[in-house]
């Protein structure tokens, strides 16, 4: 019988072959973030601090991380990135860079920046594919320990590192990991890049980042000295599990039911996992392994039905906290106002998650405009896909014209809104993890969260504006009593009175006035209030304050300005005056009193 004659079928077969990760995100690098040589430099960096930051609070050590990025020839940069965290073992370097998918995180149900084990091997790769040079690896694990040298390159055939050197070596850090790449790019996104690194600073108060992009050195300094305590791992929730997981997870487990659900998930005790295996029907006795396709689908269904306590979101979350969210923004924007805002721990699909946010105004924010908008999941800045992003989806529907911010779409004017989301499983829209996903739970929170932000802004703008008011009936009666006094003395024919006690009783407040009257400036402070204070005068001025009587505590040269700083101790009532020679330009300022018991009112710009 002769042979059939081969179909295309045939000859289609033998093209077909099974192809690596690491071959397949070669031809689809767009996925990791790498679609361009202007982001690749921002990719890299971030996975490479992103490890860097993780690993110092793994180790409880306050991170330190040095960033160098340099020309090397036309354009191919070299990335460099210290830090000192614990180091990496030698035997694992070349798995950490060198391989896709491998990691100490990817099983493991917890906060962490990096979970899949691809971003800093997939900077390894993209750097072989645009300028065919290895990775450069130096790590040490402690002061009794050699540091290693490695140059790793992957196999993109079978995603296995090559080890092309390997050598110990004299390095003068204690513990810690340094890694250099390079790879065509160009610094076209260097604002977008330094943004990424301020940011980073504001949810990472506790980090000190050290910068050196070519000839621009940048010092982003620690807000805080406090660690950041490391989450814990937690087992799966049985309202997350899904069926090939759960049928994973009994499949090695030789135990009965109701142990097998104690042992193998979170919030089950024994009396959960009695209710389950009543909801299922099935006999408590049946050990794990032994359930069949249908068997595994009715106890998942029984899991999905039964009360299950959430997952317990303090040991398995990291939330920045509102103190250092706040110390974090105000080193780096010095508002007039700020509030911030962490919400009680959510559940989505299994996975707890908690939504931080913050709602800054004023200071040195541009006031025309879009508010600024800061998205964080699980302390990483998301630079891409805004609109995309579920959370400027929640700011967008919030009515900020309720709180007085107006708004087109986005609000607008001197506003910065910051959004954290911190989970076990943030449900990004892709692989490259630039915008979270529309999640009803994690939108509802982040929503409530900005109208409670949205609420303190209404009630600043408010006292702001009412302070504004009685600022401005202030100065009408510091500018108009004095000259109502003089002219009814004047027509009466009688002596000026002494009017303190009228502005007394109007004011009810500490004043501070400055007024220039024949090249003699005076600043007079009256006590109104009942209280003894302890209080700081500034005058930023280009009078010579040399002649000021009494001397001043301070004085510091400002170009063709002076800074001069008094301390003044005034009892409830009393009244303290400073003269100097000159023409009164410049400004006053008061401190050692809330700014709503105090006037300043200069009477030289009324």
């Amino acid at each position: 019988m002769a042979s059939p004659k081969p179909s295309h079928a045939d000859d289609l077969a033998k093209e077909q072959r099974s192809i690596s990760v690491a071959e397949f995100f070669e031809k689809n690098k767009h996925l990791l973030g790498f679609d361009s040589p202007t982001r690749g430099i921002v990719t890299t960096v971030k996975e490479a601090i992103d490890n860097a930051l993780d690993a110092c609070e793994e180790a409880g050590v306050l991170p330190d991380i040095y960033l160098g990025i340099f020309r090397m020839e036309g354009d191919i940069f070299k990335v460099v990135v210290e830090d000192n965290g614990p180091g990496i073992v030698p035997d694992n370097i070349p798995y950490v860079f060198g391989k896709l998918l491998y990691g100490s995180r990817f099983h493991q149900i917890r906060q962490s920046r990096g979970q899949q084990g691809i971003g800093i091997s997939a900077a390894v790769l993209y750097a072989q594919l645009t300028s065919g040079r290895p990775a450069l690896v130096i790590s040490r694990c402690g002061s009794d320990r050699p540091a290693f040298r490695f140059l790793v390159q992957i196999k993109t055939e079978t995603n296995e590192p090559e080890v092309l050197a390997k050598e110990e070596i004299s390095w003068d850090r204690v513990h810690g990991t340094r890694i250099e790449i390079e790879f065509k790019s160009s610094l076209a996104a260097r604002k977008r890049l330094i943004e990424y690194l301020r940011y980073t600073s504001v949810v990472n108060p506790h980090a000190r980042l050290r910068i050196e992009i070519e000839e621009e050195a940048i010092l982003f300094d620690r807000a805080s000295d406090e660690p950041v305590i490391p989450p814990k791992a937690i087992l799966p929730h049985p309202h997350g599990v899904e069926l090939g997981e759960l049928k994973r997870i009994a499949g090695v487990c030789k135990e009965p039911l109701e142990t097998f659900l104690i042992n193998s998930f979170s919030r089950v005790g024994p009396k959960t996992a009695g209710e389950i295996v009543q909801l299922s029907g099935l006999k408590p006795g049946t050990r794990a392994d032994k359930l069949d396709a249908e068997g595994l689908s009715i106890l998942q269904s029984a899991m999905q039905q039964a009360k299950v306590p959430p997952p317990q979101a303090n040991l398995c979350l990291s939330p920045i906290g509102e103190a250092l969210i706040r110390q974090g923004l105000e080193k780096e924007f010095q508002f007039d106002f700020c509030s911030a805002r962490t919400r009680p721990a959510g559940v989505h699909h299994g996975h707890p998650f908690i939504v931080e946010a913050a709602l800054g105004y004023g200071g040195r924010l541009e006031i025309e405009g879009n508010a600024r908008i800061m998205r964080f999941a699980n302390r990483v800045p998301l630079m891409y896909q805004q609109g995309a992003c579920a959370i400027t989806g929640c700011i967008s529907t919030v009515n900020w014209k309720t709180y007085n911010v107006s708004q087109s779409g986005l609000p607008t004017g001197p506003v910065l809104i910051l959004v954290h989301v911190a989970s076990t499983n943030v449900p990004f829209t892709s692989e490259s993890k630039d915008a979270v996903a529309a999640i009803p739970e994690i939108e509802r929170e982040i929503t409530l969260a900005l109208q409670e932000l949205g609420r303190d802004l209404k009630t600043f703008l408010s006292r702001r504006d009412k302070n504004r008011l009685s600022e401005e009936r202030a100065r009408a009666i510091c500018a108009i009593i004095p000259d109502i006094a003089i002219k009814v003395a004047e027509t009466i024919e009688k002596p000026v009175p002494d009017i303190t006690a009228i502005e007394g009783q109007i004011m009810r407040r500490l004043v501070a006035k400055k007024w220039t009257n024949d090249g003699v400036v005076t600043v007079l402070v009256q006590n109104y209030t009942s209280h003894a204070l302890d209080l700081t005068l500034f005058v930023i001025t280009a009078d010579d304050v040399s002649t000021a009587e009494p001397k001043a505590v301070f004085v510091e040269e400002m170009g063709t300005d002076r800074s001069a700083v008094w301390q003044i101790k005034l009892a409830g009532g009393g009244s303290w005056q400073l003269t100097y020679t000159g023409t009164g330009n410049g400004m006053i300022d008061i401190r050692g009193i809330d700014e709503k018991k105090k006037v300043v009112v200069d009477l030289d710009r009324s």
